[in-house]
């Protein structure tokens, strides 16, 4: 298992010049390659599919500011979409990276798209992507969002212990993002229950997405926009119009997948990520 890493490094906000910091994990070895998770989640979102592609790259896995054990980005910087592809670009230099592949579910399927409109990475995949969205569905998403963080931040944590023990419990907790919510330990569930809770990120961000709409075609590098045909969240549909948006963009279907594909098919969504960085 990749040991936790803290990163500090130099951001410019309204207030001048700031430190941020961000918790990642590294593992494997080849070209580098960063995963972002999405809204109210944190870096082990990808641990079912994070040995298979270490096989083949060196993965960076991070908890975006303000989610998992990322403190929040210091006070005059903002969440929206410029501010945060800002502070991923300072992160990969304070990395080392030059260019990595990239691939993101959700809210990180969204930052992907922009670190490749801003020609900052190698590949994109974006998993379920935000910002492809009419305003119905942008007001849903964020209601099923929302509804999660309220269940999070009521029940109290030894009810959650308890009602993570079985398969039903976990449907519960997580059926609304996973189609196999089942396959999710619950030690799992527990700790991504707390990170929806303990997230500081969680009110900016969507305050940020009210308005966000992604209109970049993105060239000039592979991209890849996949979607699980059971996400409740971000409806399936969403992925037409981000062809329309970028045309040149490979479209794939991830059957019997969820919001979070990785829990739900590891080895196909792992195949995906590796065929967009090859």
């Amino acid at each position: 298992m990749a040991q936790a890493q803290n990163i500090s490094f130099p951001i410019d906000t309204r207030s001048g010049p700031r430190t941020a910091e961000v918790v990642c994990q590294r593992r494997g070895s080849g070209e580098p390659l960063v995963l972002l998770h999405g809204i109210g989640h944190h870096l082990q979102a990808w641990d079912p599919v994070a040995g298979l592609l270490a096989a083949e790259r060196e993965v960076i896995a991070i908890d975006l500011p303000g989610f998992g054990r990322s403190p929040a980005l210091p006070e005059g910087t903002a969440y929206d979409l410029p501010g945060t592809a800002a502070a991923l670009r300072s992160l990969f230099e304070a990395l080392g990276l030059d260019r990595p592949h990239v691939a993101g579910n959700s809210l990180g399927g969204l930052l992907a798209l922009q670190l490749g409109h801003e020609k900052l990475v190698r590949s994109v995949t974006a998993l379920s992507p935000a910002g492809f969205w009419t305003e119905a569905e942008r007001r849903y998403a964020f209601t099923v969002l929302r509804g999660l963080r309220v269940g999070a931040r009521t029940l109290p944590p030894r009810a959650v212990d308890r009602i993570a023990r079985s398969a039903a419990g976990r449907t519960a907790l997580s059926g609304a993002i996973y189609a196999r919510p089942g396959r999710r330990s619950a030690e799992a569930v527990v700790a991504e229950t707390r990170a929806m809770r303990e997230a500081t990120g969680f009110e900016s961000v969507i305050g940020a997405g009210r308005s966000v709409l992604f209109m970049h075609d993105i060239t000039e590098l592979p991209v890849t926009i996949a979607w699980g045909s059971r996400d409740r969240v971000l409806l399936r549909r969403q992925g037409i119009r981000a062809k329309q948006v970028i045309p040149g963009a490979r479209l794939v279907r991830l059957p019997g997948c969820g919001h979070v594909p990785m829990n739900d098919d590891p080895a196909l969504v792992a195949r995906v990520i590796l065929d967009t960085s090859r």
